[in-house]
């Protein structure tokens, strides 16, 4: 078969076999994520050329799955069953020590990427933010440009692995900030006070987002995710973070 056949095959298949595992999202109750791999909703291959089927399969069946089932095994480890993924790493400092690390760095990894899944569409949905999230980030960064740069700096000057992200802060102000590895803004007691927030939109900047197609290139790698971004999906988040 066709290695593009075979991966868009295999990405519809996944995305009817595996029940969605986000199931609430506000600013007082955070999106409930389950301890299982979200389909993408769309085929690997629906994102070129800006990112390719082959990135798209291993990025989300090898290295989210990944996640999963090693924070499984940390989940069943450490006796906390029945908890979710985003109460887990909402409540880190009270983690006992022999678990915190894995419950971090999995947990983490398994909620940043089912939402970047998300914030991402093939071609994207529309063209540019509108209403209520375009006068907030004109309010934070002048324009939709100053928004694109003010992120693109972040994600570009990032050292090593991790995340750039727009955040709704505390009283509605929009603002960028960026955390290391699998870490993210929802972390209290991990991540420095001034990079709290609800992330309304992420990009990963691991290697292993766009290393195939763009070798050390991370700023064209920036640059071309923007042609995906999914501007209804960041539109619900930000009503969601400000309801």
């Amino acid at each position: 078969m066709h290695r593009r056949n075979f991966l868009t095959t295999s990405a519809a298949a996944t995305a009817a076999a595996v029940v969605p595992s986000i199931t609430s999202l506000s600013a007082a109750e955070p999106p409930s994520i389950e301890l299982e791999l979200p389909p993408l909703g769309y085929a690997f291959d629906a994102l070129e050329p800006h990112i390719d089927a082959m990135t798209m399969s291993i990025h989300h069946g090898k290295h989210h799955a990944a996640y999963v089932t090693n924070l499984q095994k940390a989940v069943e480890a450490g006796g906390f069953a029945g908890k979710d993924a985003m109460t887990l790493i909402q409540d880190l400092p009270a983690i006992p020590e022999s678990a915190r690390m894995a419950i971090r760095n999995n947990g983490g990894g398994h909620v940043n990427h089912t939402l970047f899944w998300r914030w991402m569409a093939p071609g994207s949905t529309t063209s540019a933010p509108a209403g209520k999230l375009a006068d907030g980030l004109r309010d934070a960064f002048s324009n939709l440009q100053g928004f694109k740069t003010a992120l693109g700096d972040a994600a570009a000057k990032r050292f090593g692995s991790g995340w750039a992200w727009l955040v709704v802060k505390p009283g509605g102000k929009l603002a960028v900030v960026s955390t290391p590895n699998q870490d993210n803004p929802w972390m209290k007691g991990v991540v420095p006070d001034a990079d709290l927030g609800t992330p309304i939109l992420g990009i990963d900047v691991w290697e292993h987002a766009y290393y195939l197609n763009y070798q050390n290139r991370r700023a064209d790698y920036v640059t071309a995710w923007w042609n995906v971004v999914n501007w209804d999906e960041v539109t619900k988040s930000y009503t969601a973070a400000t309801a």
